[in-house]
């Protein structure tokens, strides 16, 4: 069997690749997937490396299972191989070895729900004022230290001076006190203690060293700091590192990523082989074009330019709405345009820069009856009920879990208030004891409110027998155990409601969840189950067979793709976002969002702006993304995108102040105008466009001024107001708070400014 077969010449010669390191660029759509498998089947069957040997390491489980199925589809089922998340793999390591850093290996993982619980109850009894501190907030700090391999320790000794950072690191030191108590680890840890542990044990190091001789990493753009030390000390002993990624798609930098790692990894590895895969299979040729005119403009890039052999396509649709209703009609009534046989609602999705923008979108598709499902929001496995049982399913797994045990202390009701719970928490620590264990003791329990000590004792005779017989028993035997004798699900049935209703159809799917994982492992364990739940992520519930339009950010579609793809929201201060403007590397980060955004799409691609836009209460005037201004004009259909071009002053007759503007967008003349099709809408109340009216910003720009009131040249201004300054030129008003007013120039960027005083003048 040739299984290299249907690879491209580069794909072909980063497969053939065997010793030393690897670095393949790989751009959107350009068939890494086929890469790495073909190349782990060819260093199988082709090179004699055992599976034992080889390590492939991914971000989401959904990866990890196309990319395991695939390979098990060339070399066969049941081979001894590592292709994981690098959260599941750190998770097989320590579930082995946590005893050595002070754990036990029944450890449990903290979800983002648990770990807020936690860092709530440490604001709360260092009497802190949650409003300056919020739980988010610190987290964040947090889980930043954390990335950067900041001890609690070492985070106090770096902010000695400074009061916020003071407490801030008193917070830190008390969360991972805590979560050691309870013997649980957050995600951050499951990184950080391997790294850890490596480092603290030569023995531990040198055997996944000598095991893992043929390392491969997927999405390596998007790796931090701490997952670049754990794949740097593994790939140390044999030098055998291949990754793949491709600098363009670097979206995560706020949550840790480094691009620096993809940018750097020649001066890490010596001798690197570097192959780019520029051939594109997914999009037609116009798309690739668009996208690539946007992101040629960042800086911290390594060149490439993706290709494709198949047709160019349609051109890229802009459409400039009213407000943000039209906006969202307008892309309902497209869907309902192109909605063919061949093309089904599935094919369609809308990615947005913020989750708050879902709402109209989905107000506007449920008017039309399309249907529609929002990837995003709140996950199946963070509803109340299941959270409650998990976490019952976790103390059964580890007594020592505070947190679980405090979530379901009193659900159902048994009785026991705030007051009881903070004095079984205050004997609990003065035993040096969990409080499950605390219960465990008969006086403290017969202690108790009269009416709670049976309901309370039948809990605690409950995890007691199941954790003890665990290992004996499946999941779901022990879900169905915990799940009536706790006396949860009759509490739910006697309530007898709507929701109650509803409450018990959500666990009884969660049943469901169960048997499909015992199906795939007979073997399953309960910690291995709480294993894969806790790593689920959202993007891996994508239901690619579901027929209904995919609603979800940008940022959670990296990875997957669509025929048609409505790119919303593309306004300055939403996309990019105000805060992205303060550095230039904040900016390219969101220009490969804007890219990564683009390259979803197979066949058509939308992009929208509005005109003006309520968000979060708000109202304001707009302009048109810097990324619209930047995509290839001759590329673009539909409306004129608005841009200044250099003044031309002339007192010669024919002059005018118009000339200066261009038009609008040169889409290969001096007027632009709007595609006849884009606003004849039929009964959805869209103006008729005029076809031989070309598109005149002057115009508009007066239009706007008058709505809103500000033809006065005084200083009253308001949002949407085009000004004039003396020192940064033109720009548009974006926001006037009191005394002062913030002004987004065309070429100076955002700028806040003294009202009264400033330079500044009304066009």
């Amino acid at each position: 069997m040739d299984y290299l077969n249907g690879l491209n010449d580069k794909q072909r010669e980063a497969a053939l690749h065997k010793e030393g390191p690897l670095l393949i660029l790989a751009g959107a759509g350009s068939g890494k997937t086929s890469t790495m498998t073909r190349r782990i089947a060819h260093l199988i069957k082709n090179e004699g490396v055992s599976p034992y040997h080889i390590f492939a390491v991914t971000f989401t489980n959904k990866a990890a299972k196309e990319m395991r199925d695939r390979v098990e589809s060339l070399v066969g089922e049941g081979l001894n191989m590592w292709i994981l998340t690098f959260h599941s793999a750190c998770l097989r390591i320590l579930r082995k070895y946590a005893e050595r850093l002070g754990y036990t290996n029944d450890f449990v993982v903290y979800d983002p729900t648990d770990q807020k619980t936690v860092i709530k109850n440490c604001i709360k009894a260092a009497n802190i004022d949650d409003k300056k501190f919020t739980p988010a907030y610190v987290l964040s700090v947090i889980s930043d230290n954390k990335e950067k391999a900041v001890s609690p320790q070492e985070f106090m000794r770096l902010n000695e001076g400074d009061f916020k950072g003071k407490i801030l690191a008193g917070l830190y030191s008390e969360y991972c006190k805590i979560l050691k108590k309870n013997n649980a680890m957050d995600f951050d840890d499951l990184i950080v203690n391997t790294v850890r542990l490596f480092e603290a044990d030569e023995e531990v190091l040198l055997y996944y060293q000598k095991r893992f001789a043929y390392i491969m990493v997927d999405e390596y753009q998007d790796t931090n700091y701490m997952q670049y030390r754990f794949i740097r000390l593994l790939a140390e002993a044999h030098n055998n590192i291949c990754v793949v990624g491709d600098d363009d798609q670097c979206i995560y930098q706020w949550r840790g990523a480094d691009i620096t790692n993809i940018l750097d990894f020649e001066k890490d590895f010596k001798n690197t082989k570097v192959i780019k895969l520029e051939q594109n299979y997914r999009s037609y040729g116009n798309i690739l074009a668009a996208a690539h005119s946007v992101v040629e403009r960042n800086m911290q890039r390594k060149h490439k330019k993706l290709w494709t052999d198949k047709e160019p396509g349609e051109k890229i649709c802009y459409y400039r709405a009213d407000d943000e209703k039209d906006e969202a009609r307008y892309v309902a009534q497209e869907i309902d345009r192109l909605k063919t046989k061949e093309r089904q609602y599935k094919d369609f999705a809308i990615l947005y820069r913020t989750n708050a923008q879902s709402r109209t979108f989905e107000e506007a598709l449920s008017a039309r009856e399309i249907p529609y499902r929002v990837l995003g929001g709140l996950r199946y496995y963070d509803r109340k009920e299941i959270k409650d049982i998990m976490s019952y399913m976790r103390l059964v797994q580890n007594p020592a879990d505070d947190v679980s045990f405090a979530r379901i202390i009193n659900e159902p009701k048994r009785g026991i208030g705030d007051k009881t719970v903070e004095k079984l928490r205050t004997l609990a620590q003065v035993r040096g004891e969990s409080l499950f264990e605390t219960l465990t003791d008969q006086e403290v329990v017969m202690g108790l409110p009269s009416k709670a000590i049976a309901s309370v004792q039948q809990m605690v005779d409950t995890i007691l027998k199941y954790s003890e017989e665990k290992a004996n028993l499946r999941v779901s035997d022990i879900y169905d155990g915990v799940l009536v004798n706790t006396g949860y699900l009759k509490a739910l049935e006697d309530a007898n409601t709507v929701e109650a209703e509803s409450r018990i159809e959500n666990i009884m799917e969660f049943k469901s969840v169960i048997y499909d994982y015992e199906k795939e492992d007979p073997q399953l364990s309960l910690s291995d189950f709480m294993e894969r739940i806790a790593l689920v992520a959202e993007v891996d519930n994508h239901d690619e067979n579901e027929n209904a339009v995919v609603l979800m950010t940008m940022h959670s579609a990296k990875g997957l793709e669509f025929p048609v793809v409505f790119l919303p929201g593309m306004e300055d201060g939403l996309f990019p976002g105000w805060r992205s403007l303060d550095t230039p590397t904040g900016l390219e980060e969101e220009r490969r969002l804007c890219y990564v955004g683009m390259t979803r799409a197979k066949e058509r691609l939308f992009m929208t702006s509005a005109q003006m836009r309520t968000m979060y209460g708000k109202t304001d005037y707009t302009r048109e993304s810097q990324f619209i201004r930047e995509v290839d004009k001759s590329l673009l259909e539909g409306d004129a995108v608005y841009e200044k071009k250099p003044a031309m002053f002339s007192t010669g007759a024919g002059s005018s102040f118009g000339n200066s503007w261009g038009g609008g967008s040169g889409f290969g003349g001096t007027a632009a105008q709007k595609a006849p099709s884009s606003r004849i809408g039929g009964n959805d109340g869209f103006a008729k466009a005029s076809p031989a009216m070309p598109f005149d910003p002057l115009a508009a720009s007066r239009q706007e001024s008058k709505r809103s009131g500000a033809l006065n040249q005084g200083k009253d201004f308001q949002s949407g107001d085009r000004v004039n300054h003396a020192k940064f030129g033109e720009g548009m008003v974006v926001a006037v708070e009191g005394k002062t007013i913030s002004v987004m120039f065309d070429s100076a960027g955002l700028k806040k400014l003294a009202k009264d005083i400033a330079p500044i003048k009304k066009i």
